[in-house]
Formats: structure tokens, sequence, C-alpha cells
């Protein structure tokens, strides 16, 4: 009992360090580059809107925005119940502690709560509407602590480049409501900025929710041209899983991904997610179960939650959960996101662009949902919902030799050949980071310059415009330790041209060395264990023995083990999946026309397969793979220390 009881509050408490976690310093001085001038409007993710009502006195009543007294009050209030209710969570009962944070979720904010039909409870408004009531630079004067500013750290970093903070704005919306309703207000903010700036155009960054709303709007809005550059970073556009999970009683916390998660939002650089690989805490799938009549009172009948529902999850959660009846209204506005605009975000995205807009996408893939949702995402929200891409079933890829769905010209394959992004919203448009988390576009260095440049120059026309900026990434975020390329082909690709696989050391302050790397799928070998420690941020030119297969569209990995001095996790790996483009395509077998994403390794040909489950459960196996890896390179590195006859 104990032991479950700590290893929640370790949880708990690296949940608390990721959200309390401090922007990141002002970036140095700016590049000598040619910026957009035009204002930036920064549409943000979900609930990032202030909302206040009126009460029977005509006094301004908070319902939502920056507040924790009332949380802080709320906990304190019942310390009783919610300490019982841990004590009974030990012994694998949630019930108390699950209906407790439910009814303490509907006490504050029933407020937000809408009707049946979709119409809100009370009227609310926003506190912050017009251009100047939003600008940074009025709301850093108002509030010092950075309240009331999106995506602080970004927009600061942005500023510098845009004149300052009198040039960003940040839209606010109510966010209970359906996109549509959102757009409309999105539009309108859109005209009070340019009013306010005395500018013709102007550029819009959007997260998440902000995606879905800002896709909306240049589907709906997008013909007048108001907008030069609009990015959406992990857009919702075809909803989310968490909404789907939620609503659907799916829940399924999987606290290893999640650790995952918060160790890449934190940029930590120990790899505690190994506490988590062999004891899955289930138990708070419980707590969530009991809490959820509480919160769906709340948030049940919004708009947006609606909205949120993906496409192939809608019709039947729709059934289960509304009254035909008394929620038409409701049904009808959300038949309409689903039915009317979410079908057309293509054709809606291509007359922006036809009206002087230039339109991407960054997004995540080939995460599993935190919630449970069994398919490639950014761990919110799903790939397909995300960009319109088609992804295999997540863990597996398609078939070597396969071709992609839609004739766009480009090869348009992930490197693990898991991704068709041929179908997306915006194909050439769309750029994909393997392993990339939502909401995390500043916490790689490949994704902050990409939104920089996308948002601010004209210097990217399209996916294939810049070299530095292939469509396709494996993210590079410190968490991850290595990277991985090889030297004359593009990032995730080879061919007979390379000579040398290039090796990065991620971490800023953790020396590394390479204990082997296993080439699963093509016949070649690296003599890792000849390199010395590479310094952080350090890389190296690593030759190999073999030769590719003349072919392409075979998919092949590198599996990379390593130490790293003086961390508290010194050994760990990371798995890098390349396409070869070195000849004839290989056939493609369509009655097999999925395959593991990951090929078979050394460990593999040895170990029993009834024993592989138990052992990946119980975190033994990486352990194995590294050993069987690092042997297999003590070979390779006697057998070419070995002097050669004559």
């Amino acid at each position: 009992m104990k032991k479950t009881l700590k290893r929640l509050c370790a949880l708990l408490l690296c949940v608390l360090l990721a959200l309390s976690v401090l922007p990141a310093a002002l970036a140095a001085e700016a590049e000598k580059r040619e910026y957009s001038q035009y204002p930036c409007i920064v549409v943000p993710g979900y609930s990032s809107s202030g909302l206040y009502r009126y009460d029977e006195n005509g006094e301004k009543v908070w319902v939502w925005g920056v507040q924790t007294d009332e949380i802080i009050a709320a906990v304190l209030h019942n310390i009783a119940e919610l300490g019982a209710g841990l004590g009974a969570l030990t012994l694998g009962n949630a019930k108390l502690l699950g209906t407790t944070v439910g009814r303490e979720f509907y006490n504050l904010y029933y407020d937000l709560a809408c009707n049946e039909d979709g119409s809100s409870v009370y009227e609310l408004h926003r506190y912050q509407v017009t251009a100047e009531e939003s600008c940074s630079a009025v709301l850093q004067q108002q509030h010092p602590d950075g309240y009331y500013q999106h995506e602080v750290e970004i927009m600061t970093d942005i500023a510098q480049y845009i004149g300052g903070k009198e040039n960003v704005f940040n839209f606010n919306c109510d966010f209970r409501m359906g996109a549509p309703f959102c757009a409309k207000q999105l539009d309108e903010f859109v005209q009070s900025v340019k009013a306010y700036t005395g500018k013709d155009k102007v550029n819009i960054f959007a997260v998440s929710h902000g995606g879905q709303v800002t896709g909306t709007y240049l589907t709906l809005f997008g013909e007048k041209g108001d907008v030069c550059h609009a990015v959406m970073t992990v857009p919702a556009l075809g909803g989310a899983a968490l909404a789907y999970d939620v609503l659907s009683d799916q829940i399924h916390l999987n606290e290893y991904d999640l650790m995952r998660f918060i160790e890449h939002g934190m940029m930590w650089e120990t790899d505690f997610e190994w506490l988590l690989k062999a004891q899955q805490l289930g138990f708070l799938d419980d707590v969530l179960h009991y809490a959820r009549p509480g919160v769906l009172k709340v948030l049940g009948y919004w708009g947006s939650i609606w909205d949120f529902v993906p496409a192939p999850y809608y019709e039947a959660t729709k059934q289960q959960l509304l009254d035909p009846e008394k929620s038409a209204p409701l049904i009808e506005k959300s038949d309409y996101m689903h039915y009317e605009v979410m079908p057309r975000f293509g054709e809606g995205f291509c007359r922006a662009q036809a009206a002087g807009t230039k339109v991407f996408i960054i997004a995540g893939y080939e995460n599993p949902a935190v919630t449970g949702l069994n398919e490639s995402s950014d761990a919110i929200i799903t790939t397909a919902a995300s960009t319109g891409a088609t992804p295999a079933p997540l863990g597996m890829r398609y078939g070597d030799g396969y071709v992609q769905k839609n004739d766009t010209g480009f090869y348009q394959l992930s490197p693990s050949m898991a991704l068709d992004a041929s179908t997306a919203y915006l194909p050439q448009h769309t750029f994909f980071v393997e392993n990339l988390y939502h909401g995390m576009i500043y916490k790689d260095g490949y994704t902050e310059e990409l939104l920089r440049t996308l948002l601010l120059t004209d210097e990217i026309e399209d996916v294939h415009s810049d070299p530095r900026y292939p469509q396709f990434h494996a993210t590079t975020n410190k968490s991850h330790a290595v990277f991985a390329a090889f030297n004359r082909s593009t990032e995730g690709f080879a061919c007979n041209d390379d000579t040398a696989l290039v090796v990065r050391n991620l971490s800023e302050k953790y020396p590394m060395k390479l204990l082997g790397i296993e080439a699963r799928g093509v016949d070649v070998t690296f003599n890792a264990l000849k390199t010395k420690w590479l310094k952080p941020g350090a890389s190296l030119e690593l030759a190999f023995s073999g030769a590719f297969p003349q072919v392409s569209g075979k998919a092949f990995d590198l599996v990379i083990d390593y130490e790293q001095l003086g961390s508290a996790t010194p050994r760990g790996q990371r798995t890098l999946h390349f396409t070869l483009q070195n000849g004839d395509r290989v056939p493609y077998d369509e009655n097999s026309p999925f395959v593991p994403v990951n090929a078979a390794g050394a460990l593999d040909q040895v170990l029993p397969a009834e024993k592989t489950p138990l052992l990946q459960k119980t975190g033994v196996r990486d352990l194995l793979s590294m050993w069987v890896q690092f042997l297999r390179s003590l070979q390779v590195f006697l057998k070419a220390m070995k002097p050669t006859a004559g």
C-alpha cells in the first residue's frame, strides 16, 4: 500500500512540476533576416480565454481564467474526504476520491455549464475583446505577471522580430461554443486588429483548439485575404482524442506515455518513464471514471466538446449521450461542423491561399494518446484529425513498396512508412514531427525555428523549399538524448551516395558514448565502440561497412545504444526510422498491407516469442536488447582491430 501511494505521489509531483515550468529566457539578438512587420495574432489552445458574468446586482463575477484561490479553497474544504479517498485508492477503490473531485469541479465551474440544447446557462463575457484590450504591451502593463497573454514563451520571442509586444494580440473566444461561432469572433477580431494597427493584413499563430478555430475561420472567411501567414501548430482540426475518451468513458491513462510527455515538456535528460514501465497505475482510470459525471454536468453540452469528437466516433457518441429532441440545436450545430466544415478544410485552405494567405501546419505523429485512444497522435490529437494524413495502425507501418494514395508529384511517405501525407488537407504545406508532443513547438530547435520562419518570412513556399526543414523530422528534443541522419540524404532517408552516419548528442550537459548501432533491415554495420565521448551538443560522422540494397521503398531501422556520463539513468536506447531511395521500388504485397513499425533485431532471433510480452511490460527486454547489441558491437570492434593477412 505504501509503495502504491509513493508511486501516485511521484506521478502527481511530476505533473505539478510540468505545469509550473517557467518560460525560457528570451532569445539573443534577432538574426539579420527580413521579417514580416504585420501584427501577429495568437489564437491559443483550449480554455485560454478569461470569462465572467454579471450577478443580480450588476457586479462582475469571475467564471474562468487565471485564478487559483478557489481551487485551493476547494481542496482545503475537502481535505478529509480527499485524504480518505487517497487511502481508499491505494486499496484499489477510487470511488470516494473520484466523486469528491467531480462534485467540486461542478461546484467550482457550474457557471460555465450549458443547457442540453447547447445554449449557455448564464450569459458570459470575455475579459478582453478588442485589439487594444488584448494587445500584449497593454496587458504587460496591467498584468506584469504575464496573465492573459497567450503562449508567453513563444510570443515573447516572436515579439522581438516584429517591433515588440505592441504588435502581438491575444485572441479570446467563448471556447465553450462551437468552432464556427468562435471563427466568427476571430473574423471580428482580425478586423479590430487591422483597424487598431492600420495594417491591411495580420499574421496568425494558432495552437491546438486555436488551430481548429483558425482552420474554420480560413474555410469560412479566408477569401477576404486579411491574413498574410497562418501557421497552425498541433491543430485540433478534426477533433481531439481526449474529448472522445472523456465523453465515451473510455479513458485509460497510459502513465508510461504520460511520463514521456512530461519529460519532453520539461526537457528532462533523465528517463523517469522507466520507473513506470513495469507498474501501470490503473487505479487513476477509476478516479476519472467516478469524477466524470460531475465533469460532464459542466461541459457535457459544450458545442466545442462535440466539435472535438473525431468524425469516426461522432455518430455513435452522439447517439449514446445526446437526446435528439432536447439537444436538437446542439446537434444541428455540431453536425454542421462535422459534415459541412471539416470536409471542406482542404478546399477552404486552398481558397485562402488563392486570396494571398500562406497556410502551414506543423503536427506530431507516432505517439499513442495518453488517455487511451490507440491511434497515431501527438498524445492528445490524432494525426489524422490534426492533418488529414492517413497513418497506419499505431505500432504498424505500410509494407515495403507501398504507393501513396494520392499522386502529388512528390514522395510523401514518412521515413518509418507509417504515415501517408498525400491525403493531408495541405500535403505540400504540412510538416510532420515524429514523437512531437502536443503544444511543445518550442521544445525542439527544428520546430522552433520552423515556426518562426513560416510565420515571419517568405523563405519557405512549401515542404520542399528548404533542405534545412524537411517535411518529416524525428524530434531533437533533448529528452530523446541522441539523433542521427545519413550525411548526403534528406533526414530519414538513405542511398548509395551516403558515406557516413552523422550522430549528434542532444544533451546540453552530459557527454555521450556510443555503445552500439544495430541496423535492422539492411546489411550494414557500424564500429560504434571506436568512437570517443561526444561533448554535449557535439556531432560525429561514423563510417559504416556494407552496402544498401539497390531498391527504393524499403524501410529499415537504426537502434542506437548510448551511455551518458553523469546521468542518473546513464544507459539508453533510441530507434530511428529510415527509408531507402536507392533504385527501383520493391514490390508491394497487398495481402499484407501492414507490418510492425519496428523491425526484428538480434534479440528477437534468440528470444522465445511467448516471453516477449512479459519482458517488454517489465522493461527487462530493453535491457537485454542493450546487452545483446553491446556484444554485437564488441564483435564488430574486435573484427575491425584484427590485423589483415599479409
